[in-house]
């Protein structure tokens, strides 16, 4: 009988298409070694070219699922993903506190607040943008937002460094333990810097910008390694670490699939 892995749950949308949301997370925690368990929000109908349409799950079902592994198996982490709307996620928020995840708990809590397309165009009512800032962050140990986010949660523009050092500290203002404003967007800078920082520790993470179109998933991809490393046990700027290099890799190996943007690629843990 082999030894039972850590647990990782991932509350996020289902993409029908198999890059990005639910289906990126299970396919990453399981790259990373540990064992993977979702809660649903919405069922979305989209392929590599968007989003046609998507169906959200009834707030009462999301919480009914997060109350159903954490109390049988166990949560090592937990990470949010698309969470639709503001009664949506005050339903997480709530169920979070029952079942000890969170800041204020023992469990790790990464909010990967995906509320802006490809494009930059917000994907979240208001209202459900304020419950990410006044529900989710409070209790998250870590946020892990890009730029458009940043934007959209705080009102800051990053066009730099120093701006984005300015969007961590709007960010922490919100409440979380930890930041990651990660630093892909910033196309005219040849390497792709993510800012890691607590309002005491700054830390830089600095990879090479991989020449792709192919990136879909990506921030899932991100947030879910580090979800599995904190899993593992390894605290924030060493999870943070590790999922950096992962989704590195995951880029310099993302292939085409279909006529638009393809998924980056956890294919190379099985080598």
């Amino acid at each position: 009988m082999s030894a039972t892995p850590k647990t990782a749950l991932t509350i996020a949308g289902s993409d029908s298409g198999g890059g990005a949301g639910i289906q990126a997370d299970l396919r990453t925690f399981f790259a990373c070694g540990v064992h993977g368990m979702t809660a649903i929000t919405a069922v979305t109908v989209q392929n590599s070219l968007g989003v046609q349409g998507f169906t959200e799950i009834p707030p009462e079902v999301v919480s009914a699922q997060i109350k159903a592994v954490a109390g049988d198996m166990g949560v090592n982490a937990a990470k949010t993903g698309m969470l639709a709307t503001a009664e949506i996620i005050a339903a997480v928020a709530k169920t979070l506190d029952e079942v000890h995840i969170g800041r204020n708990a023992s469990v790790p809590f990464v909010v990967d607040p995906v509320a802006a397309s490809m494009t930059g165009d917000a994907l979240l009512r208001d209202e459900a943008l304020e419950a990410i800032r006044t529900e989710l962050f409070p209790r998250a140990t870590l946020v892990t937002p890009n730029l458009d986010e940043v934007r959209l949660l705080t009102g800051v523009e990053v066009t730099d460094r120093d701006s984005q050092r300015d969007a961590a500290r709007a960010l922490l203002d919100l409440g979380p333990m930890w930041v990651l404003v990660k630093g892909g967007h910033l196309y005219d800078d040849p390497e792709c810097v993510d800012l890691l920082s607590d309002g005491v520790q700054h830390i830089e993470l600095t990879g090479r910008r991989v020449d792709t179109k192919h990136t879909h998933g990506g921030g899932d991809t991100l947030a879910s390694s580090i979800t599995a490393f904190l899993a593992k046990g390894l605290g924030v700027p060493d999870a943070v670490d590790e999922g950096k290099r992962f989704i590195e890799r995951c880029v310099a190996e993302a292939y085409p699939l279909g006529e638009g943007v393809g998924p980056v690629s956890p294919f190379w843990r099985l080598a």
